[in-house]
């Protein structure tokens, strides 16, 4: 019911543009229709005795529903040829993986091209709104739910919805203050707006076949930045309205999620200048841009990077395996559980050295207990397989390695465009149906964390 809301409210650009409206009427009243059959029967059942095993379940359906249902404006304004490139495009919109299969957006309508960046502003802040609208109600704690997509957030006040909301004005803050900067520069409000809705929401959906490539480097530095900023976790955003900085200064994940964009922006760049021999300056922003588009897993693209020599994409296919800040709409592993990983393999090397040894890991300046560690060891073994396994069933399915591979890492991150036939200025519209839904699983998937949705196949989560 919430999702029809968001269709209707795509009609004032149709009208602004003289474009037809009836595909958001149409899609918001087949919405109603199913939301309204489900309603009425559930309406009047208990809620108050949901367990964690039915918030694993309601979260998970949450985001199939609102990406199967947003599949309708594309359908019902002929974006799309199928039901299934419609599901993909939905699924990449809410998921804010910005993958796509249309070859040409800048023929499409100005009210699809908003609705399908509105999907990257709705599907970033996601499970949050989900927990300041839905949860509340039937009360269940927003904490646990809020860590439902991140194992390591920090509780920072008691009253979960009043951070929430505070968190909502700081992601609806940042989309203005870079509409603003974008909309002074060559873009105009429209472009402005779309754009600023991929960025903040680390989605990449563009209104321009090429990206951000067709824009000047004004614009370029502008998403840069703020690319930069979107992959910061929102908590620390808190603590620096509430002067708080003594919080910021332990948050040891955003130095070192600094310290990675900084040392892989430097090679890039230089890897652009010694062997692409490019001018500094744009060399630089080339390499800073797509370093930190991949990084944020926001997956715009200022230049085709598939021209790079072969060690800078290399480069960008490890860095799809990075993530931003965990707090922040960027997918991906995460820098907290990459940092936490490094620490537990320094922590081996001292006890080989010295057997007796206690050391302990710390992050934030707090112990972190051994059973995190270990779930984050085995987070990182478990985004392993299922990367190997995803890459494999596209390889079955006729597509070469280099395009498999990159395909799902692309996809599991929430980055959006890959290597090879996937690159950024391509799209995966070639590839087979079935390939297509593994890859929309693999949003989700990744979106959840992978535990929350592959606990629902465990045999002991059925059990009483």
């Amino acid at each position: 019911m919430i999702e029809s809301i968001f269709f209707l409210v795509c009609i004032p650009v149709a009208l602004i543009y003289k474009e037809s409206f009836t595909p958001f009427i149409v899609s918001a009243l087949t919405v109603v229709a199913f939301a309204l059959s489900l309603y009425f029967p559930a309406a009047k059942s208990d809620t108050s005795n949901l367990n964690i095993r039915d918030i694993y379940l309601l979260v998970t359906l949450s985001w199939i529903v609102l990406s199967s249902a947003g599949s309708v404006p594309y359908i019902a304004g002929s974006a799309t040829k199928s039901f299934i490139d419609a599901l993909f495009e939905s699924t990449s919109g809410f998921s804010t993986t910005g993958s796509s299969i249309l070859n040409d957006v800048e023929s499409l309508p100005h009210s699809i091209l908003f609705y399908r960046s509105l999907t990257h502003l709705i599907g970033g802040f996601g499970i949050i709104s989900m927990v300041i609208i839905v949860f509340p109600s039937i009360r269940v704690t927003g904490y646990r739910l809020f860590t439902l997509e991140s194992s390591l957030k920090e509780k920072i006040v008691p009253k979960t919805r009043s951070v929430i909301i505070r968190l909502l004005l700081i992601y609806i803050g940042l989309n203005l203050v870079e509409i603003i900067f974008l909309w002074v520069g060559d873009m105009n409000l429209f472009d402005s707006i779309c754009h600023a809705f991929g960025t903040i929401a680390t989605g990449g959906f563009s209104t321009k076949n090429s990206g951000l490539a067709y824009y000047s480097p004004y614009s370029q530095y502008v998403v840069m930045i703020f690319m930069f900023l979107a992959g910061v976790s929102q908590v620390v955003y808190y603590y620096l309205i509430k002067l708080n900085f003594k919080k910021i200064k332990n948050n040891d994940e955003l130095f070192f999620y600094i310290a990675v964009i900084l040392i892989a922006g430097t090679i890039a760049s230089v890897i652009l200048h010694a062997f692409s021999y490019k001018p500094f300056e744009s060399a630089l922003r080339e390499g800073f841009f797509q370093t930190i588009s991949i990084i944020t897993c926001t997956g715009f693209a200022s230049a085709d990077y598939l021209s790079w020599p072969h060690a800078g994409l290399m480069l960008i296919f490890l860095l799809m395996f990075a993530g931003g800040c965990t707090g922040s709409t960027s997918g991906g592993i995460k820098m907290a559980r990459h940092l936490i990983t490094l620490k537990n393999i320094k922590n081996i090397f001292i006890k080989l050295s010295h057997p007796g040894s206690i050391s302990l890991i710390r992050m934030n300046r707090k112990a972190i207990p051994e059973k995190i560690s270990m779930s984050i060891m085995a987070f990182i073994l478990l985004y392993i397989l299922v990367f190997l396994i995803g890459s494999l069933l596209l390889v079955i399915n006729g597509s070469d390695l280099v395009t498999s591979a990159s395909s799902v890492a692309t996809c599991m991150a929430g980055i959006g465009p890959g290597l090879s036939t996937v690159g950024p200025m391509n799209n995966f519209a070639h590839l087979p149906d079935i390939s297509k839904i593994i890859l929309s699983m693999l949003m989700v998937f990744g979106r959840l964390e992978f535990f929350t949705v592959m606990v629902l196949f465990s045999r002991s989560f059925w059990k009483k």
